[in-house]
């Protein structure tokens, strides 16, 4: 089936999502510090002056977004000091607060235009904090591995109209995937890009895939992914060969 992406490739995932999709979706806002327990390591990752996405903490000091994340509306790469993490932001609040210090993107992601299913397979990017994140304040997310045939997947995410705290849609689906690219029904807008897709294991969930784009699949509207495991160990291999010394 042909997969028509329509997302801007630089300011944020912006489809439309129509209003009975939102309320029907299990869509809840994690308004009180105990709702939030245990989500801390989301957060909202701003470009100074231009933009805001999601990112997740997978280590003390590194946030995983998508790569068009990190991109200007020019089309330039964002500079590091104009790149903010704000550690589970409710009301303006953040849990912490960290500069980045150092950014890898995948060197075959295309920031120029709409995104394409080859843009979507690398749209990934890993961003180095100034200082890591203790976990006092926020427990790192782990990959999940392994079989995910009949498994719910949930979205944690900051969107439009839902910016100033985390939203998660507890339940929604895998519908298809093909050449690395996951289509899932799951409820997202501008903001959401970068935002972890989690399949649940043990105790907490684990991150399966980001947001990347949306389209339309079957006639509905649908949000894409892309398997992630070994874009990661690339941009991990990246930041080591490019070290930054952390002041």
């Amino acid at each position: 089936m042909m997969w028509r992406v329509v997302i801007s490739a630089v300011v944020g995932l912006a489809c439309c999502v129509q209003a009975t999709w939102a309320e029907t979706s299990g869509l809840r806002r994690l308004t009180d510090r105990d709702d939030l327990l245990g989500w801390e390591g989301v957060g909202r990752l701003e470009v100074k002056n231009d933009s805001y996405c999601t990112g997740t903490l997978i280590a003390a000091d590194l946030v995983l977004t998508a790569a068009h994340c990190v991109y200007k509306r020019s089309g330039e790469l964002a500079h590091p000091k104009e790149v903010l993490f704000r550690s589970g932001l409710r009301d303006g609040v953040s849990i912490a607060e960290r500069q980045a210090l150092q950014i890898a993107v995948d060197p075959k992601f295309t920031p120029e235009g709409r995104l394409t299913s080859e843009d979507i397979r690398h749209d990934v990017a890993l961003v180095r904090l100034r200082e890591p994140i203790t976990l006092l304040d926020a427990d790192p997310f782990a990959f999940h591995t392994g079989d995910i045939r009949g498994r719910d997947i949930s979205v944690t995410s900051y969107g439009r109209g839902r910016s100033k705290a985390l939203s998660r849609q507890r339940h929604c689906n895998i519908l298809d995937q093909e050449r690395g690219i996951f289509v899932i029904d799951c409820n997202v807008t501008f903001g959401s890009s970068g935002a972890p897709i989690f399949v649940k294991g043990g105790t907490r969930g684990r991150i399966l895939s980001l947001v990347s784009g949306s389209g339309t699949y079957g006639g509905r509207e649908v949000a894409f992914g892309m398997k992630l495991l070994d874009r990661v160990a690339e941009l991990k291999a990246q930041l080591r060969r490019n070290p930054v010394p952390a002041p």
